[in-house]
């Protein structure tokens, strides 16, 4: 799911570059890179203007964002809860409670609340 065949024969996956690409890169303040799912992504209010159409952010072309508020470990918390709320939207399964170490919930809060997630 998600690869082709490239000129090479080889298998090629989804990137990062142009407006249809499957995955966009997420910069941490600590220049950590997340490479996550659009789809995923998109779970966020913040980062779907962003990404959303030619305008005002840069973000639309390159679909390449910097957080420079944002340490790498609560981005990748952010990351994993892309995953959780898209996995768990419109579920019909018990949903599980989605684990937050005590010691970054004010960091993620404050992310979560500037993310729109």
């Amino acid at each position: 799911m998600g690869a082709k065949m490239g000129d090479t024969g080889d298998q090629v996956y989804g990137g990062c570059v142009g407006v249809d690409a499957l995955y966009v890169k997420l910069i941490s303040s600590d220049q950590h890179e997340f490479y996550v799912k659009r789809e995923q992504a998109l779970t966020s209010g913040t980062i779907k203007a962003m990404l959303s159409g030619p305008g005002q952010f840069a973000e639309f072309e390159t679909n390449q964002i910097s957080f420079k508020e944002i340490p790498s470990h609560v981005l990748n918390k952010i990351c994993q809860y892309f995953t959780y709320k898209v996995r768990f939207t419109n579920s019909s399964t018990e949903i599980p409670e989605f684990p937050i170490a005590p010691e970054i919930a004010l960091e993620l809060l404050m992310a979560a609340n500037f993310l729109d997630c």
